[in-house]
Protein backbone atom coordinates (compact mmCIF):
# COMPACT_ATOMS: atom_id res chain seq x y z
CA UNK A 1 0.00 0.00 0.00
CA UNK A 2 1.43 3.41 -0.83
CA UNK A 3 0.73 5.79 2.03
CA UNK A 4 2.66 8.81 3.71
CA UNK A 5 1.96 8.78 7.69
CA UNK A 6 2.26 11.31 9.60
CA UNK A 7 2.97 11.30 13.53
CA UNK A 8 3.67 13.95 16.68
CA UNK A 9 0.84 15.52 16.71
CA UNK A 10 -0.67 16.03 20.28
CA UNK A 11 -1.20 18.55 22.86
CA UNK A 12 0.77 21.75 23.21
CA UNK A 13 0.68 24.62 25.56
CA UNK A 14 1.85 28.27 23.38
CA UNK A 15 5.85 28.60 23.49
CA UNK A 16 5.78 24.95 23.39
CA UNK A 17 6.93 22.52 20.80
CA UNK A 18 6.36 19.19 18.66
CA UNK A 19 8.30 17.73 16.50
CA UNK A 20 6.11 15.73 13.43
CA UNK A 21 7.12 12.55 10.95
CA UNK A 22 6.21 11.84 8.10
CA UNK A 23 7.05 8.57 6.70
CA UNK A 24 6.71 6.56 3.56
CA UNK A 25 5.51 3.13 3.14
CA UNK A 26 5.35 1.20 -0.28
CA UNK A 27 6.88 4.72 -1.94
CA UNK A 28 9.67 6.47 -1.72
CA UNK A 29 10.19 9.71 -0.71
CA UNK A 30 13.99 9.82 -1.02
CA UNK A 31 15.25 11.69 -4.65
CA UNK A 32 11.72 13.55 -4.08
CA UNK A 33 11.01 16.90 -2.56
CA UNK A 34 8.46 17.17 0.36
CA UNK A 35 6.37 19.67 2.02
CA UNK A 36 3.83 20.12 4.93
CA UNK A 37 0.57 21.80 4.73
CA UNK A 38 -1.91 22.48 7.54
CA UNK A 39 -5.41 23.14 7.04
CA UNK A 40 -8.44 23.61 9.54
CA UNK A 41 -11.52 21.85 8.30
CA UNK A 42 -13.82 23.75 5.99
CA UNK A 43 -10.47 26.04 5.41
CA UNK A 44 -8.09 26.11 2.74
CA UNK A 45 -4.72 24.33 2.90
CA UNK A 46 -1.98 26.49 3.63
CA UNK A 47 1.90 25.60 2.80
CA UNK A 48 3.99 25.55 5.56
CA UNK A 49 7.68 24.19 4.57
CA UNK A 50 9.18 22.20 1.66
CA UNK A 51 12.51 20.65 1.58
CA UNK A 52 14.77 19.38 -1.60
CA UNK A 53 15.60 15.87 -1.89
CA UNK A 54 19.21 16.66 -0.93
CA UNK A 55 17.92 18.36 2.25
CA UNK A 56 19.85 21.36 1.38
CA UNK A 57 17.28 23.48 -0.11
CA UNK A 58 14.20 24.24 2.04
CA UNK A 59 11.28 26.77 1.47
CA UNK A 60 8.69 28.27 4.18
CA UNK A 61 5.95 30.48 4.85
CA UNK A 62 6.64 33.21 6.11
CA UNK A 63 3.96 32.92 9.31
CA UNK A 64 6.79 29.87 10.43
CA UNK A 65 9.95 31.59 9.16
CA UNK A 66 12.74 31.13 12.01
CA UNK A 67 10.05 28.76 14.46
CA UNK A 68 9.87 25.66 11.86
CA UNK A 69 12.43 23.91 10.48
CA UNK A 70 12.08 21.04 8.00
CA UNK A 71 14.61 18.62 7.57
CA UNK A 72 15.10 14.56 6.12
CA UNK A 73 16.22 11.72 8.39
CA UNK A 74 19.19 9.96 7.07
CA UNK A 75 17.43 6.64 5.80
CA UNK A 76 15.57 9.49 3.12
CA UNK A 77 12.32 8.05 3.75
CA UNK A 78 11.51 9.93 6.90
CA UNK A 79 11.01 13.86 6.63
CA UNK A 80 10.49 16.25 9.68
CA UNK A 81 9.02 19.12 10.84
CA UNK A 82 10.06 20.54 14.29
CA UNK A 83 8.29 23.19 15.47
CA UNK A 84 9.14 25.63 18.01
CA UNK A 85 7.61 28.89 20.01
CA UNK A 86 3.91 27.44 19.02
CA UNK A 87 1.47 29.97 18.43
CA UNK A 88 -2.28 29.48 19.22
CA UNK A 89 -2.74 29.80 15.44
CA UNK A 90 -0.55 26.76 15.00
CA UNK A 91 -3.29 24.46 16.33
CA UNK A 92 -4.74 22.68 13.75
CA UNK A 93 -4.22 19.56 10.81
CA UNK A 94 -0.82 19.13 9.41
CA UNK A 95 -0.20 16.77 6.28
CA UNK A 96 3.05 16.10 4.20
CA UNK A 97 3.11 15.46 0.81
CA UNK A 98 5.54 14.12 -1.46
CA UNK A 99 6.79 16.24 -4.34
CA UNK A 100 6.15 15.46 -7.77
CA UNK A 101 9.71 16.26 -8.69
CA UNK A 102 13.17 16.57 -6.14
CA UNK A 103 13.89 20.12 -5.83
CA UNK A 104 10.24 21.90 -6.82
CA UNK A 105 9.53 24.14 -3.53
CA UNK A 106 6.62 25.35 -4.96
CA UNK A 107 3.78 26.29 -2.16
CA UNK A 108 1.35 24.97 -4.61
CA UNK A 109 -0.60 22.50 -3.87
CA UNK A 110 -0.47 20.61 -7.73
CA UNK A 111 3.61 20.22 -7.27
CA UNK A 112 2.68 17.48 -4.23
CA UNK A 113 1.63 14.20 -5.35
CA UNK A 114 1.15 11.49 -2.61
CA UNK A 115 -0.68 13.34 0.58
CA UNK A 116 -1.03 11.73 4.06
CA UNK A 117 -3.95 11.59 6.24
CA UNK A 118 -3.17 14.68 8.82
CA UNK A 119 -1.91 14.50 12.72
CA UNK A 120 -3.67 16.98 14.85
CA UNK A 121 -1.82 19.85 17.02
CA UNK A 122 -4.00 20.82 19.39
CA UNK A 123 -3.59 23.95 21.84
CA UNK A 124 -4.14 23.72 25.86
CA UNK A 125 -4.43 26.02 28.51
Amino acid sequence: QMQLVESGGGLVQAGGSLRLSCEASGILLGGYAVGWFRQDPGKQREFVAAINWSGRNTNYADSVKGRFTISRGNAGNTVYLQMDSLKPEDTTIYYCARGTSSSDLSAADGSFDYWGQGTQVTGSS
